[in-house]
């Protein structure tokens, strides 16, 4: 019965006159915020429409590097090869530095904490300061080497051939095996969709086992399969850098036509809110003018 009492007590000492609703100048200035708010989205929605298109392009260009290798590896059966289930894994994790595009960093940060739930010692190298933050907040120990500085503008050979030389300078100074490389890209379905994929990379030990290297007559004096791993390293991450450019222009272009209709949306409930708030202002003021001219008479 006290705490009852001491409550009833508590909400009946606040004073009456507490205003509970926004005032005409708060409407007004939020209003103002949300217009100013829907410019940017529309015009960061345009910057991106007219770069997508580039994007394109660029997607189908880089892809082309990736193609002899992928059929090297479907002819000789490297996937099949007896090394690939030995080693320490060695994941790239390809994004940007760019935000304000929707779920497009954190769906690849999904995909890349679900493989470490099976795979709990497997190192990491992100390309992008979002995929780095994200994570580092869960798994900073497995991060081992991070670029950034990507995404600016349409990636191309020599990014590419920057980014795969310092990682293939880690992976020879490092004590480790790593037989299972895979690099983790964006890739666009539609204009609408992508998808959290991953290509492997099989290095020269992995492709000297596989069960249809004999198809090939190699020259023993050419290390074929070290250049192979080297060139196909560069050339996925490029793949990959490209698919992943395409997919965050068109996924930040949804976004920011998503974030213009809901402010737009919300500059009509606003608009209705102020009119009504300004019709009660005047109505109050009216009846007060009334009352007053009342009272002399």
């Amino acid at each position: 019965m006290f705490r009852q009492a001491a409550i009833i007590a508590t909400k009946q000492s606040y004073p009456a006159n507490v205003r509970q609703f926004a005032t005409l100048r708060e409407i007004e200035m939020r209003l103002k915020s949300i217009k100013n708010i829907k410019k940017i989205t529309k015009t960061m929605m345009i910057v991106a429409s007219t770069r997508l298109s580039k994007a394109q392009r660029n997607k189908v260009t880089t892809a082309e590097f990736a193609k002899p290798e992928k059929n090297f590896y479907q002819i000789t059966e490297a996937e099949t090869s007896p090394l690939t289930k030995e080693g320490k894994s060695l994941v790239i994790a390809i994004t940007s530095d760019k935000g304000l595009c929707g779920s497009i960093h954190s769906s690849m940060a999904k995909k890349i904490r679900s493989l470490l739930k099976e795979d709990s010692s497997a190192e990491i190298i992100t390309i992008g300061d979002k995929i780095k933050q994200q994570i580092l907040r869960t798994n900073g120990d497995n991060v081992k080497l991070a670029f950034n500085g990507v995404g600016k503008v349409d990636p191309n050979f020599l990014e590419s051939s920057l980014i795969s030389s310092e990682i293939l300078k880690y992976i020879n100074e490092s004590p480790e095996t790593y037989n299972k490389i895979s690099v983790f890209f964006n890739d666009p379905i539609t204009s609408i969709s992508f998808e959290a994929t991953n290509d492997p990379v099989y290095n020269e030990a992995t492709v000297n086992e596989a069960p249809g290297l004999c198809k090939y007559e190699i020259t023993q004096d050419l290390n074929i399969p070290k250049d192979l791993f080297e060139y196909a390293l560069n050339t996925k991450i490029l793949s990959a850098m490209g698919k992943g450019y395409a997919a965050e222009i068109s996924a930040r272009r949804n976004a920011m036509d998503n974030a213009s209709k809901n402010a737009g949306d919300m500059i009509n409930r606003y608009s209705i809110l102020y009119n009504r708030t300004r019709q009660a202002v005047i109505t109050n003021e009216l009846v007060d003018i009334i009352t007053g001219a009342s009272s002399l008479d």
